[in-house]
């Protein structure tokens, strides 16, 4: 495997951002890269030289001071300044992971030539991201629009040798730690500020670990479906390709493929059914993980969009000799489509819940709560409370951000997408997704139990087998608190390979 990836203005995948950050490959520029970097700061260097009218955000204020000129031997205490007084994030601390995306994708947006950095700046981004100074950045703060300033603020903050950092397994001023690897503190030129905290890239890592996470969940949703359905002696023939030929959305015909997979070759789903149909939580697998499955993809191509964008403001065209102050930094495609996905993605927590209540509910010659003795054993009972009260917290974090907008900087910044918010909370949307169905697969083992001595698919007692060296079977009351907190650690371990 290649061990360094070079930034360039090729294509990025999800696919290869996920790669790049959690195999962990070092980060290099291009030669393109460099000769498009300092190509654009030179126009803009000498742009400054010639041209005395005013250029938002190189010298002038920022936000509704943008009428304020900034006098030339003041520019760079102009960016300084700007990076200190953005530093206003709270709250709890941006996941490392998720910290380690915003530099890579702020690095890859400064790579194009339209921002006009130095490429000592962007070179210093690299030795961050590939010595892992992971700076501490903040969920609070941005409103998703005129670029997400406040965590991007903390983010390049280290950059002059301002805030905190992690390194070395430790929380440390920045400014110790670049003295101890000898890293000098970039001296800001004009725009370079700006350029910095002007973007997405807060809200973009949080989506693109969003959606690694989401097609993961998406693909334990069916197979811990699969599960259920067996411990619940259901029927396979809502799954038949017939069915989801004549209404083919893509993700719903993936899904009734996949659950006929997983039950091929099983004892359980051959045998005779006594019942006439599933209830729905199993009947409609196709239809409900499907349409998930469609809202991942949907989403899945505005953020492949948006890692390949440049995003800050304003935008420099050395070819077309043009400085023009736009809203790419606007966060609207990203705050819909995190919307979209948390809705989907708690949709696949809803339905798991109610699959977990039929396995308890001593259907289908279950016991009661899965247990023998019920009654003298509480058994099953209580994690389906806790799923309930999981999916209960989903609905309302899965209420739209994207529908507010609150007026900022005295009026000039009067529409913003607050898709910082949808970030954050569609990434608690996932955790939570992951517990419930943890629960549900804690459920449908015990449950499956309770079919022998007839045998699943080969696929499925795998899949159960490695889940059962993790967590026994419930033979009487325990502390369920460790069984679910293994069964979560066993999803986190779990690997998917399609």
């Amino acid at each position: 495997m290649e061990h360094t990836h070079y930034i360039s203005s090729s294509l990025l995948t999800i696919e290869e951002v996920n790669e790049i950050v959690f195999q962990g490959k070092k980060l290099a520029l291009s030669e393109e890269a460099k000769v498009n970097i300092a190509k654009c700061r030179q126009y803009l260097d000498d742009k400054m030289q010639t041209q005395s009218e005013p250029i938002y955000g190189i010298n002038t204020g920022f936000g509704s001071l943008c009428n304020v000129k900034i006098s030339n031997e003041n520019l760079s205490k102009l960016q300084e300044n700007l990076m200190k007084s953005h530093a206003c994030g709270t709250g709890e601390e941006v996941p490392h992971d998720i910290v380690k995306i915003m530099l890579f994708l702020k690095i890859q947006s400064l790579s194009y030539g339209n921002s006009g950095v130095q490429v000592e700046t962007v070179e210093r981004l690299l030795d961050f991201y590939n010595l892992d100074i992971l700076p501490v950045v903040y969920t609070q703060g941005s409103l998703g629009a005129s670029g997400d300033l406040s965590p991007l603020a903390h983010l390049c903050l280290p950059l002059i040798a301002e805030g905190e950092v992690y390194y070395d397994g430790f929380r440390q001023p920045a400014h110790k730690v670049l003295g101890k690897l000898n890293l000098k503190p970039i001296t800001l030129k004009s725009k370079e500020g700006l350029a910095l905290l002007n973007g997405t890239q807060f809200m973009n890592a949080y989506g693109v670990y969003n959606l690694i996470q989401a097609q993961k969940l998406a693909y334990l949703a069916d197979l811990i479906g699969a599960v259920s359905l067996e411990g619940f002696d259901g029927r396979k023939e809502p799954f038949t390709d017939l069915i989801h030929l004549v209404r083919p959305h893509k993700g719903q015909v993936t899904t009734a493929a996949r659950m006929l997979e997983f039950l091929e070759g099983s004892e359980i789903i051959a045998q005779s059914k006594k019942h006439v149909q599933d209830p729905y939580s199993f009947r409609c697998i196709p239809q409900v993980h499907g349409a998930t499955k469609d809202t991942i993809d949907f989403v899945k191509k505005v953020f492949t969009t948006e890692i390949n964008s440049v995003t800050d403001n304003p935008n420099i065209f050395v070819g077309e000799d043009i400085i023009v102050s736009g809203g790419n930094f606007h966060g609207q495609p990203l705050a819909l489509a995190l919307d979209y996905l948390g809705i989907a993605l708690a949709e696949l927590g809803n339905i798991s819940e109610r699959r977990t209540y039929q396995l308890i509910s001593g259907l289908r010659e279950l016991p009661a709560f899965l247990v023998s003795d019920p009654g003298l054993n509480s058994g099953f009972m209580i994690p389906q409370y806790t799923a309930a009260s999981i999916v209960s917290q989903n609905k309302q974090l899965a209420t739209p951000a994207s529908i507010d907008s609150i007026v900022s900087s005295n009026g000039q910044e009067d529409h913003v997408s607050m898709g910082a918010n949808g970030a954050t909370k569609t990434f608690k949307i996932v955790e939570n997704v992951e517990r419930i169905l943890a629960i549900e697969l804690f459920n449908a083992t015990q449950a499956l139990e309770f079919r022998r001595p007839l045998r699943s698919s080969e696929f499925i007692e795998m899949f159960v087998k490695a889940y059962r060296d993790e967590v026994p079977f419930v033979d009487e009351d325990r502390i369920l608190h460790y069984d679910i907190e293994k069964s979560i650690h066993f999803l986190k371990s779990f690997q998917v390979e399609e």
